[in-house]
């Protein structure tokens, strides 16, 4: 089994402060989401915000990947390339966002309305956010990492969507995808105990139709095989002694 890092006291630190950068970046990237704002535009804002800060943006060249977000438009779940995509009015729009301080990572992600949207779409969004929250009341010392998906899924299931399988949450700390890996589904019982110190990405991936999800020719951009609507939320929390530490977190009193 691959090790699992524990994170020192200075490494907390750290990371608390790279997470804090990160869901300030991603607040930043949803203040701009409006009709008529490119993927592109936000991406740009994004990055020179990041390296405005003395950080470098954690997705930028990662596994070739072009850009400093990424942004993922309705059907699409994850991965989504910025570009000269035009955001429209109902439209709802995943937000990804990496970035890296002094020597770690933070992770974090949400699901934005793009002006008005439907009600199913606002109630998609808000599920998959509820999940994280729910999935993260299993993440203390002594559960196993699967509790979490567990949890995730049930909660998501039982709105009748469903959670994406292929791809999953992951450790956090000096590289951006560490051991374990972190899925938001499955039985709960199986996979590393959690200890205090460890650090994880937990991220719900949620269809509004069926789980299946196929990856588009430019290798990156991965859409709902049956076009149903989706939805992403994420957060880096830390394992402590008693209940789970966001990261990500602005630290200025905004929402997470």
């Amino acid at each position: 089994m691959e090790m699992i890092s524990i994170k020192s006291p200075r490494d907390i630190e750290k990371m608390r402060a790279a997470g804090r950068l990160t869901a300030r970046a991603r607040a930043l990237a949803g203040s701009m989401i409006r009709p008529g704002v490119t993927t592109g535009e936000i991406d740009k804002a994004v990055r020179k915000f990041i390296e405005s800060q003395g950080a470098k943006p954690s997705f930028l060249g990662y596994g070739g990947f072009p850009a400093s977000i990424c942004a993922s438009v309705n059907e699409v779940v994850i991965h989504g390339i910025p570009g000269n995509r035009k955001l429209q009015e109902g439209d709802i729009v995943s937000i990804d966002v990496g970035a890296y301080l002094d020597g770690f990572h933070g992770d974090c992600a949400a699901t934005f309305p793009c002006g008005e949207v439907t009600d199913e779409a606002q109630k998609l969004i808000d599920v998959t956010k509820q999940s994280f929250f729910e999935g993260i009341k299993l993440a203390k010392v002594g559960q196993r990492v699967s509790d979490i998906g567990h949890a995730v899924q049930q909660y998501v299931e039982g709105f009748g969507y469903s959670v994406v399988r292929d791809f999953v949450g992951h450790g956090v700390g000096r590289n951006m995808h560490e051991p374990p890996e972190v899925p938001n589904y499955g039985a709960a019982g199986h996979g590393a105990r959690l200890q205090p110190g460890m650090v994880i990405a937990v991220e719900p991936m949620v269809c509004a139709g069926d789980w299946r999800v196929k990856v588009l020719g430019d290798k990156w951009t991965t859409v709902s095989a049956d076009g149903s609507l989706t939805a992403h939320y994420e957060n880096t929390i830390l394992i402590t002694d008693g209940e789970p530490e966001i990261l990500t977190d602005p630290g200025d009193g905004s929402a997470i």
